[in-house]
């Protein structure tokens, strides 16, 4: 059986994530009386994700999210004592973000699909410290370095294939007249 690993946010679990988008990069400033330019700092990292809700906690994770984007930098020491140092931690596979604040949260349900939620989510690295910020690189650079570790395909199906009858061939269909 495959495991359906997690995108944590906060303590939060999106199971069923339909992508992540993660941007970063550097300001890039011209060096004074010169036509070179210099990587100066690095600009905001931002990251994007869209998930599904499905199932009976579809609506209790929706309120989990609301909650968790309404409260404040002031507040979410209160709320909970470890994010007054980390920020709401992102943990996926494809980063580990701590520091990070929600920007923007869009939950949307629509008339063909009443049992499920789409929920887009972007979230902002707003850093604390310079400790809790190198910490959420040095959690990003395990997670690189035990990727190439990571098996990426299901274990095989437990079922063992064996060849069974023959199918019979297919016969036509029949005709249908049109009456006049």
């Amino acid at each position: 059986m495959s495991s359906n690993r997690p995108v944590l946010v906060g303590t939060v679990q999106l199971f069923h994530v339909q992508s992540m988008t993660l941007n970063q990069g550097y300001r890039i400033e011209r060096i004074m009386g010169s036509r070179w330019s210099q990587a100066t700092q690095p600009s905001v990292k931002t990251l994007a994700i869209e998930a599904v809700l499905i199932g009976p906690d579809r609506l209790r994770v929706k309120k989990e999210l609301e909650a968790m984007a309404l409260v404040s930098r002031a507040l979410a020491a209160a709320a909970a004592p470890r994010l007054a140092v980390s920020g709401i931690p992102v943990v996926s596979g494809l980063t580990v973000s701590l520091d990070m604040q929600i920007t923007d949260l869009r939950i949307t349900q629509s008339a063909n699909r009443k049992e499920t939620l789409d929920v887009a989510l972007s979230l902002q690295h707003v850093p604390r410290s310079n400790l809790s910020a190198l910490v959420g690189e040095l959690a990003d650079i395990a997670l690189a370095a035990g990727t190439p570790t990571a098996t990426a395909l299901p274990p095989p199906s437990p079922v063992p294939r064996a060849p069974g009858p023959p199918l019979p061939p297919l016969q036509p269909l029949p005709s249908v007249q049109e009456s006049p």
